[in-house]
């Protein structure tokens, strides 16, 4: 499997802003890692910067020792697999099968193969009994598991999903979780952005927090979590999950088990 090292990466846009600002992160192979932070702090420009579809301005990207930047896109769509925040700038095949088979297709699978890899990422995503059908008849949160499943069916070493829980009911959270978690069974890296704090520390085993083009946390959900990062999550206009807060008022710490919270709860003192 592959590992990713960003090394002091920049990027500045056209119009003069200035997205990433000297990054500093290393992922190892078969990690699961959330990137959290408000609205333009960099998130979607940094993983961007893995598959190529940006280069950094200053600084390098390295997957498994091997720079980014030098590399051609269609080699780097080997690599990286990226699901982007709207299923509507990805979609563009005239059923849920064509799409899904374009990814796997262009990296030359072809016949029996390139059929059981499609199937299985419909599978995956729930959406088998609908592969005949013309994507912009399924719904939004439908579209959006159907360009999860367009990257699963590529199978690269490193899977990239941006927001994948926006629309989903609880049973396509499940769903999306049950994916990243088959993933990282297989030794794959796993990358999210993510706005669904609970998604996220229920999830992933690391947390990196951007604020302004910069990491200001990295760690684990129960150190990002714990109230003591509190102050920095605010400055990115983000909280903490509901869990972590009870967590914190009981005393049962950021990432609590259900057991725990209700051994706490019976704890408590009753009011007389």
């Amino acid at each position: 499997m592959i590992g990713i090292a960003v090394e002091r990466v920049a990027y500045t846009y056209p119009g003069g802003v200035r997205a990433l600002d000297g990054i500093d992160l290393v992922v190892g192979a078969g990690e699961t890692l959330a990137i959290i932070g408000q609205n333009g702090s960099g998130k979607s420009t940094l993983v961007r910067q893995l598959n190529g579809l940006l280069r950094p301005n200053e600084g390098r990207v390295l997957l498994d020792g091997s720079e980014v930047g030098k590399r051609h896109v269609a080699e780097l769509a080997r690599l990286v697999g990226l699901a982007f925040q709207d299923p509507d700038r990805q979609i563009f095949a005239g059923t849920v099968r064509a799409e899904v088979s374009f990814g796997p297709r262009n990296l030359g699978l072809r016949g029996a193969e390139l059929d059981r890899q499609v199937a299985e990422a419909l599978d995956s995503v729930g959406l088998a009994a609908s592969a005949g059908e013309n994507p912009y008849d399924l719904g939004y949160s439908r579209r959006k598991l159907l360009a999860i499943a367009s990257v699963l069916a590529m199978r690269t070493p490193i899977v990239v999903l941006d927001e994948p829980t926006t629309g989903q009911d609880l049973r396509g959270v499940a769903r999306v979780r049950a994916i990243v978690a088959a993933l990282a069974g297989e030794g794959r890296t796993v990358i999210t952005i993510s706005h669904d704090m609970r998604f996220v520390a229920e999830t992933f085993r690391r947390v990196v927090v951007m604020r302004a083009g910069r990491v200001v946390l990295d760690g684990t959900p129960a150190t990002v979590f714990a109230e003591a990062s509190w102050d920095v999550l605010a400055s990115t206009y983000l909280e903490p999950p509901l869990a972590a807060r009870v967590g914190a008022r009981l005393g049962v710490g950021s990432t609590p088990t259900e057991a725990s919270l209700v051994e706490a709860l019976a704890s408590r003192p009753r009011p007389t």
